[in-house]
């Protein structure tokens, strides 16, 4: 097969032409570089040596994270030899922990009464008001089981991920359900107008499903972009008509069905205004850092600064 490139005659002189796959190769380069920016930024000013429970979450994000709090542990470990522990959302979590030489923590090992100082962990996507979706690792629940028990959740993301509403570039939304019942949540979910809800599969298909750590499934169902609570504010209709829905509804809808457990919709007041409230913790991060192309940092932060 022959590598084609354009031709002198269609090249301005001094211009290199760099093949599709060292292109490619840039391209993620500059992903994870923006993403390792972000991490850094948002423990610097999130994280300090004297906490004494963090969540972690999953996905490739967090693994820079990591990264991060073990660099800042390094130049300030606690004091008086005092123990930081790592809650993870997941094995491949806590995986990371442990390869940073930082100690793990089972969720359910936690005091009833602790809270966790903060929570860190990523998205797949996230709109202006920092709702966001979450489960394309498949460790959704988790993911909320550690963000709700956080005095706040931090969230790291590239670019790509930055959309004015969810359901914009991310296809579909994670819903994590009890086998026995998948059959029954994808006509519901069909019902509700999702187009197309899929079982999610391993890639050799003859494995089967893929199934979370509690050994439940993934049905990944594909809904129109959906509203804000801004948008319904200003009257537009998220009811479902057409299948056209808002956030926080659909997210409800979805979860009273039988045989959900969980859905990848991350939504409704933080952590901090929970706990203003008198409650525990919140699913919407109270900051998102979005890394750029170009190294730089948008920080989003909930409620939107004036």
């Amino acid at each position: 097969m022959s590598l084609l490139v354009p031709t002198p005659s269609l090249v301005p002189a001094g211009t290199a032409v760099m093949p599709p796959m060292a292109r490619q190769a840039t391209s993620i380069d500059t992903i994870e570089g923006a993403k390792r920016k972000a991490a850094f930024q948002a423990v610097e000013e999130h994280f300090s040596n004297d906490m004494q429970f963090v969540g972690i979450g999953s996905g490739s994000t967090i693994i820079y994270g990591v990264e991060a709090i073990k660099a800042y542990l390094t130049k300030n470990p606690p004091k008086n030899d005092r123990y930081i522990f790592f809650i993870p959302t997941g094995f491949q979590s806590r995986k990371v922990i442990e390869q940073a030489g930082l100690m793990p923590m089972a969720f359910d090992s936690l005091p009833e009464k602790v809270m966790l100082d903060v929570a860190f962990d990523g998205a797949d996507e996230v709109d202006d008001e920092l709702n966001c979706i979450k489960g394309g690792g498949a460790c959704l629940f988790q993911e909320k089981l550690v963000a709700t028990r956080a005095k706040k959740f931090v969230c790291i993301a590239d670019y790509r991920k930055n959309q004015a509403r969810l359901m914009t570039k991310w296809p579909s939304i994670p819903i994590e359900v009890a086998p026995i019942s998948h059959a029954t949540v994808m006509r519901q979910l069909k019902l509700l107008g999702s187009v197309n809800p899929v079982l999610r599969e391993h890639t050799l298909a003859k494995t089967g499903p893929v199934q979370t750590d509690q050994g439940f499934y993934i049905i990944d169902a594909p809904f129109k972009p959906l509203l804000t609570a801004k948008d319904v504010a200003e009257g537009k209709d998220g009811s479902g008509v057409d299948g056209v829905w808002d956030v926080h509804t659909l997210a409800h809808k979805i979860k009273a069905i039988s045989g959900v457990l969980e859905v990848g919709l991350f939504f409704g007041p933080t952590g901090i205004e929970v706990q203003a409230a008198g409650g525990q913790g919140g699913q919407k991060p109270v900051a998102c850092y979005f890394g750029n192309r170009d190294g730089s940092v948008v920080v989003t932060r909930w409620p939107k600064e004036a």
